[in-house]
């Protein structure tokens, strides 16, 4: 099977893209063959005429949820209270999803779950304390609708079918479950784990322009993200999941990938920076750079201000150059990141969730 092919050659790709970048090809080649399935099967799960889901129970989230148990002459209640057994579960189908449906961008919906998970993070306002990854309002326009949020229906599409196998879950501890998977699936650190958001309402979605605008420079990052509590150090390390993904000009305006290895997470986006000679691309769209070399890599303005700024870009040269530190760093900032905004239970725990493909 194609899968356990991808699982023999893990430990060589955490290896080979740290030491080059040329990756993304071997990559595709072990996802060949691959098992795909429509999203309505995977969503699939086993019924019982036992259960009677009672309706807005998924909004419980973390605090469990309740069903119908019958016995004897009438149905008695009984509470659900998840444990790390359950979530494990989760994160095992989404995992599994990952593995099966490989034909999103580089050969992986991972980058836009953890986008999603980023972006339903990011509008926290320490000040007021509105915003955070509690709520899930990105399932509301118009917050849904923001520039910033175009094209993150693909990865909310791709995690309903979570939703249905396992109600019990809220959506905004769903999502960042799947961010959490997204980066240990692409080869990141182990990034803990602690559930207890809730859903919210319409009432509560954020008003546009809390999110990173890519066109700016220093002194608009420092704004967004000390408007969230973070420090120079932590911008840059979390600016590191650039190494993931890529840029649509459908959605953005912006174009292409910042590193080789889009769908593995490594120091590249760090060394890159620093190593590669950049120039401003001539075309069409909005400003950004291409590196001289290939002229398949982009850099956006704000990426280039991390080296242009001194204080950013010593950060920049110590992840270059320590790939642990900057997955040491980088889990540090993301666990911070997905729990802004959550009123967590005083006894809630952190822990973590192990890749079923490990």
């Amino acid at each position: 099977m194609a899968s356990t092919t991808r699982q023999f050659a893990r430990v060589a790709l955490r290896t080979t893209t740290r030491r080059t970048a040329f990756v993304a090809a071997p990559r595709q080649i072990l996802r060949q063959g691959g098992r795909r399935y429509n999203s309505s099967e995977a969503g699939k799960s086993g019924g019982s005429s036992s259960l009677i889901w009672i309706a807005g129970a998924a909004a419980a989230g973390g605090a469990g949820y309740y069903f119908f148990t019958q016995g004897g002459s009438s149905p008695s209640i009984k509470e659900f209270k998840p444990t790390q057994k359950d979530y494990q579960e989760v994160y095992n189908v989404i995992a599994g999803r990952l593995e099966e449906n490989d034909e999103y961008d580089d050969g992986s919906y991972g980058p836009v779950l953890l986008r999603l998970a980023w972006h339903a993070s990011g509008t926290y306002d320490k000040e007021t304390g509105t915003g955070g990854s509690n709520g899930a309002t990105m399932r509301f326009a118009p917050e849904s609708e923001h520039a910033a949020n175009a094209g993150l229906k693909a990865a909310r599409d791709f995690l309903e079918p979570v939703k249905q196998k396992f109600p019990w879950i809220s959506y905004s501890d769903l999502w960042i479950l799947g961010g959490v998977c997204a980066i240990q699936e692409m080869l990141g650190p182990e990034i803990p784990y602690r559930p207890g958001r809730t859903d919210g309402d319409l009432s509560a979605c954020t008003p546009d322009g809390r999110l990173p605008d890519a066109a700016q420079g220093p002194k608009h990052i420092r704004d967004i993200f000390y408007r969230m509590g973070f420090n120079d150090q932590e911008i840059v390390a979390l600016c590191g999941a650039h190494a993931l993904g890529r840029c649509h000009k459908n959605r953005s305006g912006f174009d292409g990938p910042w590193t080789f290895s889009p769908t593995v997470l490594t120091n590249d986006f760090y060394r890159l920076l620093l190593d590669e000679k950049w120039q401003w691309r001539k075309w069409d769209g909005p400003a950004q750079y291409e590196d001289k070399k290939t002229k398949s890599l982009m850099m956006l303005p704000t990426d280039m201000a991390l080296v242009q700024d001194k204080e950013f870009r010593k950060w920049v040269e110590l992840y270059a150059k320590d790939n642990d530190a900057f997955f040491k760093d980088f889990s540090a900032a993301v666990v911070k990141l997905f729990e802004l905004g959550v009123p967590f239970a005083q006894d809630a725990k952190r822990f973590t969730l192990k890749s079923p493909n490990a």
